[in-house]
């Protein structure tokens, strides 16, 4: 019998590259019960309302923040007070580009709120938020419960004993944002989980 000549080889490896990221692809893009777990630990027990009214979801880190002051964009009321955020983009889940930087605006009186956490330049966070109003403002879903601290590295959530020195200097963080000690959540698999609730309707 004749042995396969390089023709036949060369395609052969390439559907086998094929079928592999193929199996890669579909499986990244299911959740597994585990992440859902994961994402109702971390984001509450409405992670899936949260998923679905955000119009971008990112993991990021923040570059910078300026105070609030009157805005000087034409689109917006001169009496409407707005807080300007960059962000980078380390992994985009849904309405931006990994490696983009994001500059959003903000009503000074959300940024204000007790019910959400400041944004510090450096900081590591998993964020969801609102499609940009016809004034092209923009906040975090849920105020602080679309603002997942996360560790140095952007890739997991912070811990309960990480976070812990947090919630002494803002009562307003979210316990549920805290994993177990011991337990750690990854931006990953929460990414599954979040595409997954996205691609579902109730």
């Amino acid at each position: 019998m004749r042995a396969p000549g390089r023709g036949w080889i060369a395609a052969l490896v390439c559907l086998s590259n094929v079928c592999l990221s193929n199996f890669w692809g579909a499986s990244f893009a299911l959740a597994q019960p585990s992440d859902q777990v994961a994402a109702e630990r971390v984001l509450g027990a409405q992670w899936k309302q949260l998923s679905r009214r955000a119009g971008m979801i990112f993991a990021g880190t923040v570059l910078g923040s300026t105070p609030p002051a009157t805005t000087i964009d034409r689109a917006i009321p001169a009496s409407i007070s707005a807080v300007q955020l960059s962000f980078r983009v380390d992994r985009a889940i849904a309405g931006v580009a990994r490696g983009q930087v994001l500059t959003i605006r903000e009503w000074a009186g959300a940024w204000s709120s007790s019910m959400q956490r400041p944004m510090i330049k450096g900081q590591h966070i998993l964020i969801f938020l609102y499609p940009p109003s016809r004034l092209g403002l923009t906040s975090p879903v849920g105020g602080s419960l679309g603002q997942i601290a996360l560790d140095a590295n952007g890739k997991n959530v912070v811990e309960r004993k990480a976070a812990a020195a947090t919630e002494l200097r803002d009562a307003s963080f979210p316990r549920s944002h805290a994993t177990a000690a011991g337990v750690s959540v990854s931006v990953v698999q929460l990414e599954r989980a979040i595409r997954s609730a996205r691609s579902k309707e109730e």
